[in-house]
Protein backbone atom coordinates (compact mmCIF):
# COMPACT_ATOMS: atom_id res chain seq x y z
CA UNK A 1 0.00 0.00 0.00
CA UNK A 2 2.88 2.36 0.77
CA UNK A 3 4.21 1.86 -2.75
CA UNK A 4 0.81 2.70 -4.21
CA UNK A 5 0.61 5.92 -2.23
CA UNK A 6 4.16 6.83 -3.28
CA UNK A 7 3.04 6.65 -6.91
CA UNK A 8 -0.01 8.81 -6.25
CA UNK A 9 -2.50 5.95 -5.77
CA UNK A 10 -4.83 5.53 -2.82
CA UNK A 11 -6.22 2.15 -1.75
CA UNK A 12 -9.97 1.69 -2.19
CA UNK A 13 -10.75 0.76 1.38
CA UNK A 14 -14.07 -0.90 2.15
CA UNK A 15 -14.92 -1.89 -1.43
CA UNK A 16 -15.24 -5.48 -2.52
CA UNK A 17 -13.11 -6.44 -5.55
CA UNK A 18 -16.32 -7.88 -7.05
CA UNK A 19 -17.91 -4.42 -7.19
CA UNK A 20 -18.01 -2.17 -10.22
CA UNK A 21 -19.22 1.03 -8.57
CA UNK A 22 -20.76 3.68 -10.81
CA UNK A 23 -22.65 6.87 -10.11
CA UNK A 24 -24.86 5.51 -7.35
CA UNK A 25 -22.23 3.85 -5.16
CA UNK A 26 -22.36 4.27 -1.38
CA UNK A 27 -20.83 7.37 0.17
CA UNK A 28 -20.22 5.84 3.60
CA UNK A 29 -19.38 2.18 3.06
CA UNK A 30 -17.29 1.98 6.21
CA UNK A 31 -20.28 2.71 8.46
CA UNK A 32 -22.40 -0.26 7.33
CA UNK A 33 -22.78 -3.10 9.85
CA UNK A 34 -23.63 -6.69 9.04
CA UNK A 35 -26.16 -6.88 11.88
CA UNK A 36 -28.15 -3.88 10.60
CA UNK A 37 -30.25 -3.13 7.54
CA UNK A 38 -29.07 -0.51 5.04
CA UNK A 39 -29.81 1.22 1.74
CA UNK A 40 -28.78 0.17 -1.75
CA UNK A 41 -29.57 3.57 -3.32
CA UNK A 42 -28.84 6.07 -0.52
CA UNK A 43 -28.68 9.08 -2.86
CA UNK A 44 -32.26 8.71 -4.13
CA UNK A 45 -35.04 10.64 -2.42
CA UNK A 46 -38.01 8.71 -1.02
CA UNK A 47 -41.37 8.35 -2.69
CA UNK A 48 -44.64 8.87 -0.84
CA UNK A 49 -48.17 7.79 -1.61
CA UNK A 50 -51.21 8.67 0.47
CA UNK A 51 -51.81 5.62 2.70
CA UNK A 52 -55.54 5.72 1.92
CA UNK A 53 -54.70 5.26 -1.75
CA UNK A 54 -52.36 2.38 -0.90
CA UNK A 55 -55.06 0.73 1.21
CA UNK A 56 -57.51 0.98 -1.67
CA UNK A 57 -55.00 -0.51 -4.11
CA UNK A 58 -54.26 -3.48 -1.87
CA UNK A 59 -57.75 -4.06 -0.50
CA UNK A 60 -59.80 -7.19 -0.93
CA UNK A 61 -61.81 -6.61 -4.11
CA UNK A 62 -59.39 -3.87 -5.20
CA UNK A 63 -57.21 -3.67 -8.31
CA UNK A 64 -54.62 -6.13 -6.95
CA UNK A 65 -57.17 -8.80 -6.05
CA UNK A 66 -56.59 -11.72 -8.40
CA UNK A 67 -59.34 -13.80 -6.81
CA UNK A 68 -58.77 -17.44 -7.65
CA UNK A 69 -56.16 -16.50 -10.29
CA UNK A 70 -54.82 -19.53 -12.10
CA UNK A 71 -52.52 -18.11 -14.75
CA UNK A 72 -49.39 -20.22 -14.36
CA UNK A 73 -45.83 -19.63 -15.51
CA UNK A 74 -44.24 -21.91 -18.09
CA UNK A 75 -40.93 -22.49 -16.33
CA UNK A 76 -41.07 -21.72 -12.59
CA UNK A 77 -42.05 -24.63 -10.31
CA UNK A 78 -44.23 -23.61 -7.39
CA UNK A 79 -41.79 -25.15 -4.91
CA UNK A 80 -39.26 -22.50 -5.93
CA UNK A 81 -41.45 -19.79 -4.37
CA UNK A 82 -41.53 -21.54 -1.00
CA UNK A 83 -37.78 -22.11 -1.26
CA UNK A 84 -37.51 -18.33 -1.66
CA UNK A 85 -39.34 -17.96 1.66
CA UNK A 86 -36.87 -20.35 3.26
CA UNK A 87 -33.97 -18.24 1.93
CA UNK A 88 -35.58 -15.10 3.33
CA UNK A 89 -35.70 -16.70 6.76
CA UNK A 90 -32.01 -17.58 6.42
CA UNK A 91 -30.93 -13.94 6.05
CA UNK A 92 -33.53 -11.51 7.45
CA UNK A 93 -35.65 -10.87 10.50
CA UNK A 94 -36.89 -7.39 11.40
CA UNK A 95 -38.48 -7.74 14.83
CA UNK A 96 -38.82 -4.06 15.72
CA UNK A 97 -40.47 -1.83 13.08
CA UNK A 98 -44.18 -1.11 12.64
CA UNK A 99 -46.38 0.71 10.12
CA UNK A 100 -46.92 3.69 12.41
CA UNK A 101 -43.31 4.87 12.37
CA UNK A 102 -40.72 6.22 9.95
CA UNK A 103 -37.41 4.47 9.36
CA UNK A 104 -35.09 7.23 8.23
CA UNK A 105 -31.92 5.28 8.96
CA UNK A 106 -32.27 1.50 8.45
CA UNK A 107 -28.77 1.20 9.88
CA UNK A 108 -30.43 1.58 13.27
CA UNK A 109 -32.71 -1.43 12.67
CA UNK A 110 -31.30 -4.73 13.88
CA UNK A 111 -31.36 -7.73 11.56
CA UNK A 112 -31.88 -10.62 13.96
CA UNK A 113 -30.61 -13.18 11.42
CA UNK A 114 -27.06 -13.30 10.09
CA UNK A 115 -27.08 -11.70 6.60
CA UNK A 116 -25.05 -14.58 5.18
CA UNK A 117 -26.45 -17.63 3.47
CA UNK A 118 -24.98 -19.95 6.09
CA UNK A 119 -28.05 -22.05 6.94
CA UNK A 120 -28.07 -20.92 10.55
CA UNK A 121 -31.81 -21.59 10.37
CA UNK A 122 -30.79 -25.27 10.05
CA UNK A 123 -27.72 -25.45 12.30
CA UNK A 124 -28.70 -22.91 14.93
CA UNK A 125 -25.66 -22.02 17.01
CA UNK A 126 -24.04 -25.39 16.35
CA UNK A 127 -23.64 -28.65 18.30
CA UNK A 128 -21.75 -27.10 21.22
CA UNK A 129 -24.23 -24.30 21.95
CA UNK A 130 -27.40 -26.21 20.97
CA UNK A 131 -26.62 -29.93 21.39
CA UNK A 132 -30.32 -30.80 21.55
CA UNK A 133 -30.51 -30.27 17.77
CA UNK A 134 -27.98 -33.04 17.13
CA UNK A 135 -27.49 -36.76 17.53
CA UNK A 136 -25.38 -37.77 20.53
CA UNK A 137 -22.79 -40.55 20.74
CA UNK A 138 -21.05 -42.64 18.11
CA UNK A 139 -19.29 -41.37 14.96
CA UNK A 140 -22.23 -39.07 14.17
CA UNK A 141 -22.52 -37.56 17.65
CA UNK A 142 -22.62 -33.79 17.28
CA UNK A 143 -22.81 -34.24 13.51
CA UNK A 144 -26.23 -35.39 12.35
CA UNK A 145 -29.30 -33.27 12.96
CA UNK A 146 -32.29 -34.85 14.67
CA UNK A 147 -35.71 -35.22 13.03
CA UNK A 148 -39.03 -36.61 14.17
CA UNK A 149 -37.83 -40.06 13.08
CA UNK A 150 -35.38 -39.96 16.01
CA UNK A 151 -38.20 -39.43 18.53
CA UNK A 152 -40.30 -42.61 18.73
CA UNK A 153 -42.71 -41.03 21.21
CA UNK A 154 -43.53 -38.07 18.95
CA UNK A 155 -47.16 -37.61 17.93
CA UNK A 156 -48.31 -37.86 14.32
CA UNK A 157 -46.23 -39.03 11.37
CA UNK A 158 -42.90 -38.57 13.13
CA UNK A 159 -40.84 -40.16 10.33
CA UNK A 160 -42.02 -37.40 7.99
CA UNK A 161 -41.77 -34.49 10.40
CA UNK A 162 -39.35 -32.22 12.19
CA UNK A 163 -38.24 -33.04 15.71
CA UNK A 164 -40.91 -31.69 18.07
CA UNK A 165 -41.33 -30.94 21.76
CA UNK A 166 -44.30 -32.39 23.70
CA UNK A 167 -46.27 -29.19 22.98
CA UNK A 168 -45.90 -29.79 19.22
CA UNK A 169 -43.41 -26.99 18.61
CA UNK A 170 -40.55 -27.80 16.23
CA UNK A 171 -37.06 -27.92 17.74
CA UNK A 172 -35.19 -26.10 14.94
CA UNK A 173 -32.82 -23.20 14.37
CA UNK A 174 -35.54 -20.74 13.28
CA UNK A 175 -39.14 -21.26 14.50
CA UNK A 176 -40.50 -19.38 11.46
CA UNK A 177 -39.64 -22.41 9.36
CA UNK A 178 -42.59 -24.21 10.88
CA UNK A 179 -45.20 -21.52 10.17
CA UNK A 180 -46.71 -23.47 7.27
CA UNK A 181 -46.44 -27.08 6.26
CA UNK A 182 -44.55 -26.56 3.00
CA UNK A 183 -41.73 -24.54 4.52
CA UNK A 184 -41.46 -26.99 7.42
CA UNK A 185 -41.03 -29.76 4.86
CA UNK A 186 -38.25 -27.73 3.17
CA UNK A 187 -36.55 -27.43 6.57
CA UNK A 188 -36.87 -31.19 6.99
CA UNK A 189 -35.51 -31.87 3.48
CA UNK A 190 -32.39 -29.76 4.10
CA UNK A 191 -31.81 -31.49 7.45
CA UNK A 192 -32.07 -34.86 5.73
CA UNK A 193 -29.69 -33.67 3.04
CA UNK A 194 -27.11 -32.66 5.65
CA UNK A 195 -27.39 -36.10 7.28
CA UNK A 196 -27.00 -37.76 3.86
CA UNK A 197 -23.89 -35.66 3.20
CA UNK A 198 -22.49 -36.72 6.58
CA UNK A 199 -23.04 -40.38 5.71
CA UNK A 200 -21.34 -39.87 2.35
CA UNK A 201 -18.28 -38.02 3.69
CA UNK A 202 -17.90 -40.48 6.58
CA UNK A 203 -17.96 -43.39 4.13
CA UNK A 204 -15.38 -41.72 1.86
CA UNK A 205 -12.96 -40.35 4.48
CA UNK A 206 -13.69 -42.00 7.83
CA UNK A 207 -14.03 -38.58 9.47
CA UNK A 208 -15.96 -38.43 12.75
CA UNK A 209 -17.01 -35.90 15.36
CA UNK A 210 -16.21 -32.20 14.95
CA UNK A 211 -14.18 -32.68 11.76
CA UNK A 212 -17.05 -34.56 10.13
CA UNK A 213 -19.54 -31.91 11.27
CA UNK A 214 -17.51 -29.06 9.78
CA UNK A 215 -16.94 -30.90 6.49
CA UNK A 216 -20.62 -31.89 6.23
CA UNK A 217 -21.86 -28.41 7.07
CA UNK A 218 -19.62 -26.79 4.46
CA UNK A 219 -20.56 -29.32 1.78
CA UNK A 220 -24.27 -28.95 2.55
CA UNK A 221 -24.12 -25.16 2.68
CA UNK A 222 -22.16 -24.80 -0.54
CA UNK A 223 -24.57 -27.06 -2.44
CA UNK A 224 -27.47 -25.01 -1.08
CA UNK A 225 -25.73 -21.80 -2.17
CA UNK A 226 -25.01 -23.24 -5.61
CA UNK A 227 -28.66 -24.18 -6.07
CA UNK A 228 -29.69 -20.71 -4.93
CA UNK A 229 -27.55 -19.05 -7.61
CA UNK A 230 -27.89 -21.55 -10.45
CA UNK A 231 -31.51 -22.66 -9.96
CA UNK A 232 -33.36 -19.96 -8.04
CA UNK A 233 -31.65 -16.81 -9.32
CA UNK A 234 -31.51 -17.93 -12.93
CA UNK A 235 -35.22 -18.78 -12.80
CA UNK A 236 -36.32 -15.59 -11.04
CA UNK A 237 -33.83 -13.06 -12.48
CA UNK A 238 -32.71 -14.63 -15.75
CA UNK A 239 -29.46 -16.27 -16.81
CA UNK A 240 -28.14 -13.12 -18.60
CA UNK A 241 -28.53 -11.01 -15.44
CA UNK A 242 -26.85 -13.58 -13.20
CA UNK A 243 -23.97 -14.18 -15.62
CA UNK A 244 -23.39 -10.44 -16.10
CA UNK A 245 -23.15 -9.82 -12.35
CA UNK A 246 -20.83 -12.79 -11.82
CA UNK A 247 -18.66 -11.82 -14.78
CA UNK A 248 -18.67 -8.02 -14.62
CA UNK A 249 -19.21 -7.29 -10.93
CA UNK A 250 -21.96 -5.66 -8.91
CA UNK A 251 -22.71 -1.99 -9.59
CA UNK A 252 -25.21 -1.10 -6.88
CA UNK A 253 -24.85 -3.51 -3.93
CA UNK A 254 -21.40 -2.65 -2.62
CA UNK A 255 -19.73 -2.20 0.72
CA UNK A 256 -17.25 -3.77 3.12
CA UNK A 257 -19.63 -6.24 4.79
CA UNK A 258 -22.70 -8.26 3.82
CA UNK A 259 -25.92 -6.47 4.77
CA UNK A 260 -29.60 -6.49 3.80
CA UNK A 261 -30.82 -3.39 1.91
CA UNK A 262 -34.38 -2.28 2.56
CA UNK A 263 -34.97 -1.98 -1.20
CA UNK A 264 -34.47 -5.76 -1.20
CA UNK A 265 -36.22 -6.82 2.01
CA UNK A 266 -39.17 -4.41 1.91
CA UNK A 267 -39.89 -4.51 -1.83
CA UNK A 268 -37.90 -6.54 -4.36
CA UNK A 269 -37.73 -9.84 -2.50
CA UNK A 270 -41.48 -9.77 -1.88
CA UNK A 271 -42.12 -10.57 -5.54
CA UNK A 272 -43.07 -14.13 -4.63
CA UNK A 273 -46.31 -12.95 -3.03
CA UNK A 274 -47.73 -12.56 -6.54
CA UNK A 275 -46.68 -16.10 -7.52
CA UNK A 276 -48.30 -18.05 -4.70
CA UNK A 277 -51.43 -20.01 -5.74
CA UNK A 278 -54.47 -20.35 -3.52
CA UNK A 279 -54.17 -24.14 -3.73
CA UNK A 280 -51.12 -26.41 -3.94
CA UNK A 281 -51.00 -30.06 -4.97
CA UNK A 282 -48.41 -31.73 -2.77
CA UNK A 283 -48.99 -35.40 -3.70
CA UNK A 284 -49.35 -37.12 -7.06
CA UNK A 285 -52.94 -37.97 -7.91
CA UNK A 286 -54.34 -36.10 -4.90
CA UNK A 287 -56.48 -32.97 -4.85
CA UNK A 288 -54.81 -29.60 -4.38
CA UNK A 289 -54.92 -28.28 -0.81
CA UNK A 290 -55.93 -24.81 0.34
CA UNK A 291 -52.92 -22.59 1.00
CA UNK A 292 -54.33 -21.49 4.37
CA UNK A 293 -56.30 -24.65 5.03
CA UNK A 294 -55.83 -26.91 8.04
CA UNK A 295 -53.36 -29.23 6.28
CA UNK A 296 -50.94 -26.73 4.72
CA UNK A 297 -51.55 -23.39 6.32
CA UNK A 298 -51.48 -24.17 10.02
CA UNK A 299 -47.99 -24.99 11.23
CA UNK A 300 -46.43 -25.18 14.70
CA UNK A 301 -47.79 -28.67 15.29
CA UNK A 302 -47.06 -32.28 14.39
CA UNK A 303 -47.82 -33.63 10.92
CA UNK A 304 -50.92 -35.72 11.42
CA UNK A 305 -52.22 -36.29 7.89
CA UNK A 306 -50.26 -38.02 5.09
CA UNK A 307 -51.61 -35.48 2.60
CA UNK A 308 -49.51 -32.83 4.36
CA UNK A 309 -46.29 -34.72 3.61
CA UNK A 310 -44.83 -32.95 0.58
CA UNK A 311 -43.55 -34.98 -2.35
CA UNK A 312 -40.90 -32.64 -3.78
CA UNK A 313 -41.02 -34.42 -7.13
CA UNK A 314 -44.40 -32.70 -7.57
CA UNK A 315 -43.21 -29.18 -6.68
CA UNK A 316 -39.67 -28.99 -8.14
CA UNK A 317 -37.87 -30.20 -11.23
CA UNK A 318 -36.16 -33.49 -10.28
CA UNK A 319 -34.64 -36.45 -12.14
CA UNK A 320 -38.05 -38.16 -12.05
CA UNK A 321 -39.16 -35.61 -14.67
CA UNK A 322 -42.79 -35.40 -13.55
CA UNK A 323 -45.44 -32.89 -14.57
CA UNK A 324 -44.46 -30.33 -11.95
CA UNK A 325 -46.95 -27.77 -10.66
CA UNK A 326 -46.01 -24.25 -11.78
CA UNK A 327 -46.09 -20.97 -9.87
CA UNK A 328 -48.55 -18.21 -10.71
CA UNK A 329 -47.54 -15.52 -13.20
CA UNK A 330 -45.61 -12.63 -11.67
CA UNK A 331 -47.86 -9.60 -12.12
CA UNK A 332 -49.81 -6.95 -10.21
CA UNK A 333 -52.36 -9.49 -8.95
CA UNK A 334 -52.27 -11.58 -5.77
CA UNK A 335 -54.38 -14.59 -4.88
CA UNK A 336 -57.52 -13.37 -3.13
CA UNK A 337 -56.71 -15.21 0.11
CA UNK A 338 -53.57 -13.10 0.52
CA UNK A 339 -55.67 -9.93 0.71
CA UNK A 340 -57.55 -11.19 3.75
CA UNK A 341 -55.01 -13.17 5.75
CA UNK A 342 -56.95 -15.42 8.13
CA UNK A 343 -54.32 -15.31 10.88
CA UNK A 344 -54.47 -11.50 11.25
CA UNK A 345 -57.59 -10.29 13.04
CA UNK A 346 -59.13 -6.87 12.27
CA UNK A 347 -58.68 -4.02 12.94
CA UNK A 348 -55.07 -4.89 12.14
CA UNK A 349 -54.31 -4.67 8.41
CA UNK A 350 -54.78 -8.15 6.96
CA UNK A 351 -54.11 -7.52 3.27
CA UNK A 352 -50.61 -8.66 2.39
CA UNK A 353 -50.57 -6.27 -0.58
CA UNK A 354 -51.50 -3.26 1.57
CA UNK A 355 -48.97 -4.23 4.22
CA UNK A 356 -46.21 -4.35 1.58
CA UNK A 357 -47.22 -0.98 0.13
CA UNK A 358 -47.40 0.72 3.52
CA UNK A 359 -43.97 -0.58 4.47
CA UNK A 360 -42.55 1.23 1.43
CA UNK A 361 -43.71 4.52 2.95
CA UNK A 362 -42.38 3.52 6.37
CA UNK A 363 -38.89 2.79 5.07
CA UNK A 364 -38.72 5.86 2.78
CA UNK A 365 -38.13 3.76 -0.32
CA UNK A 366 -37.44 5.58 -3.58
CA UNK A 367 -40.02 5.28 -6.35
CA UNK A 368 -39.56 2.42 -8.76
CA UNK A 369 -38.95 4.68 -11.76
CA UNK A 370 -36.19 6.52 -9.88
CA UNK A 371 -34.34 3.28 -9.24
CA UNK A 372 -34.98 2.19 -12.83
CA UNK A 373 -33.27 5.36 -14.02
CA UNK A 374 -30.42 4.82 -11.56
CA UNK A 375 -29.63 1.35 -12.88
CA UNK A 376 -29.76 2.56 -16.48
CA UNK A 377 -33.17 1.50 -17.81
CA UNK A 378 -34.09 3.39 -20.97
CA UNK A 379 -36.94 5.89 -20.96
CA UNK A 380 -39.20 3.74 -23.15
CA UNK A 381 -38.96 0.81 -20.73
CA UNK A 382 -39.75 3.00 -17.73
CA UNK A 383 -42.72 4.59 -19.48
CA UNK A 384 -44.06 1.15 -20.38
CA UNK A 385 -44.13 0.16 -16.71
CA UNK A 386 -45.62 3.50 -15.60
CA UNK A 387 -48.37 3.12 -18.19
CA UNK A 388 -49.24 -0.32 -16.82
CA UNK A 389 -49.45 0.98 -13.25
CA UNK A 390 -51.56 4.00 -14.21
CA UNK A 391 -53.92 1.84 -16.28
CA UNK A 392 -54.77 -0.22 -13.20
CA UNK A 393 -54.34 2.24 -10.35
CA UNK A 394 -54.52 5.73 -11.85
CA UNK A 395 -51.95 8.47 -11.37
CA UNK A 396 -50.12 7.95 -8.07
CA UNK A 397 -48.52 11.39 -8.10
CA UNK A 398 -45.16 12.86 -8.92
CA UNK A 399 -43.29 11.35 -5.97
CA UNK A 400 -42.91 7.99 -7.65
CA UNK A 401 -44.59 4.61 -7.91
CA UNK A 402 -44.19 2.43 -4.78
CA UNK A 403 -41.18 0.23 -5.50
CA UNK A 404 -42.91 -3.09 -4.84
CA UNK A 405 -45.81 -2.19 -7.15
CA UNK A 406 -43.42 -0.95 -9.84
CA UNK A 407 -41.49 -4.24 -9.77
CA UNK A 408 -44.67 -6.31 -10.12
CA UNK A 409 -45.80 -4.20 -13.08
CA UNK A 410 -42.34 -4.42 -14.60
CA UNK A 411 -42.45 -8.20 -14.34
CA UNK A 412 -45.88 -8.28 -15.98
CA UNK A 413 -45.06 -6.11 -19.02
CA UNK A 414 -41.35 -6.91 -19.46
CA UNK A 415 -40.42 -9.93 -17.41
CA UNK A 416 -37.35 -12.11 -17.31
CA UNK A 417 -34.43 -11.57 -19.67
CA UNK A 418 -33.80 -14.63 -21.83
CA UNK A 419 -30.53 -15.94 -23.29
CA UNK A 420 -31.73 -15.21 -26.83
CA UNK A 421 -32.10 -11.52 -26.00
CA UNK A 422 -35.89 -11.51 -25.64
CA UNK A 423 -37.99 -10.95 -22.51
CA UNK A 424 -40.55 -13.37 -21.09
CA UNK A 425 -43.47 -11.37 -19.71
CA UNK A 426 -44.93 -12.48 -16.39
CA UNK A 427 -42.46 -15.33 -16.00
CA UNK A 428 -40.16 -13.66 -13.46
CA UNK A 429 -38.57 -10.35 -12.48
CA UNK A 430 -37.86 -7.54 -14.94
CA UNK A 431 -34.61 -5.54 -15.12
CA UNK A 432 -34.95 -3.50 -11.91
CA UNK A 433 -36.24 -6.33 -9.73
CA UNK A 434 -33.74 -8.80 -11.15
CA UNK A 435 -30.84 -6.41 -10.59
CA UNK A 436 -31.72 -5.81 -6.94
CA UNK A 437 -32.39 -9.45 -6.08
CA UNK A 438 -29.46 -10.94 -7.97
CA UNK A 439 -26.91 -8.34 -6.86
CA UNK A 440 -27.89 -8.74 -3.20
CA UNK A 441 -27.89 -12.56 -3.18
CA UNK A 442 -24.63 -12.79 -5.12
CA UNK A 443 -23.15 -9.98 -3.02
CA UNK A 444 -24.02 -11.75 0.23
CA UNK A 445 -22.08 -14.76 -1.03
CA UNK A 446 -19.12 -12.83 -2.40
CA UNK A 447 -18.75 -10.86 0.83
CA UNK A 448 -18.76 -14.03 2.95
CA UNK A 449 -15.32 -15.63 3.14
CA UNK A 450 -16.94 -18.94 4.12
CA UNK A 451 -19.27 -19.24 1.09
CA UNK A 452 -18.32 -20.97 -2.12
CA UNK A 453 -18.14 -17.64 -4.00
CA UNK A 454 -16.12 -16.05 -1.21
CA UNK A 455 -13.77 -18.96 -0.51
CA UNK A 456 -13.40 -20.93 -3.76
CA UNK A 457 -14.90 -19.59 -6.98
CA UNK A 458 -13.59 -22.67 -8.81
CA UNK A 459 -15.71 -25.02 -6.69
CA UNK A 460 -18.46 -27.00 -8.38
CA UNK A 461 -21.07 -29.34 -6.86
CA UNK A 462 -21.27 -33.09 -7.04
CA UNK A 463 -23.32 -34.27 -9.99
CA UNK A 464 -25.76 -36.12 -7.77
CA UNK A 465 -26.53 -32.96 -5.74
CA UNK A 466 -26.15 -30.18 -8.32
CA UNK A 467 -29.75 -28.92 -8.46
CA UNK A 468 -32.31 -27.90 -5.88
CA UNK A 469 -34.56 -30.77 -6.95
CA UNK A 470 -31.82 -33.32 -6.38
CA UNK A 471 -30.84 -31.77 -3.07
CA UNK A 472 -34.29 -32.00 -1.47
CA UNK A 473 -35.19 -35.44 -2.82
CA UNK A 474 -31.92 -37.39 -2.44
CA UNK A 475 -32.78 -38.45 1.12
CA UNK A 476 -36.60 -38.38 0.86
CA UNK A 477 -38.02 -41.63 2.32
CA UNK A 478 -40.97 -43.54 0.95
CA UNK A 479 -44.10 -41.43 1.35
CA UNK A 480 -46.91 -42.53 3.66
CA UNK A 481 -50.02 -43.89 2.00
CA UNK A 482 -52.95 -41.49 1.72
Amino acid sequence: MAGQEHHGMKPLEGLSPYCNVKKYGHENEGEQRDDRFGRMFPKLSPAYTNPNILSAIGAKGGPMDGGAKNDRTDTVPVGMIFFGQFVDHDITLDASTTFDSVVDNPGEIANVRTPTLDLDCIYGLGPEAQPYLFEQGGPFGGVKLLTGADNPGQAGLAEHDLLRAPNGRAIIGDPRNDENRIISQIQLAIIRFHNHVADTIHGETGLEGHELYEASREETTWHYQWALVNDFLTAMCGIPVVEKILGCGRKHYCGPVPFIPVEFSVAAYRFGHSMIPMKVQTRKGESALELFGSLLGQGFDAVGDPRAVVDWHELLFTPENRQVERAQKLDTKLAGDLLALPFIAPPAENSLATRNLLRGNTFLLPGGEKIADAIGCDEATIKKVIKKVEKVNGDLGADGIPLWLYLLAEAEVIGRAEVNGSDKEGEALGPVGATIVAEVIIGLLELDEHSYLGANRNWSPREEWNTLGKLVTVAQPALPAV
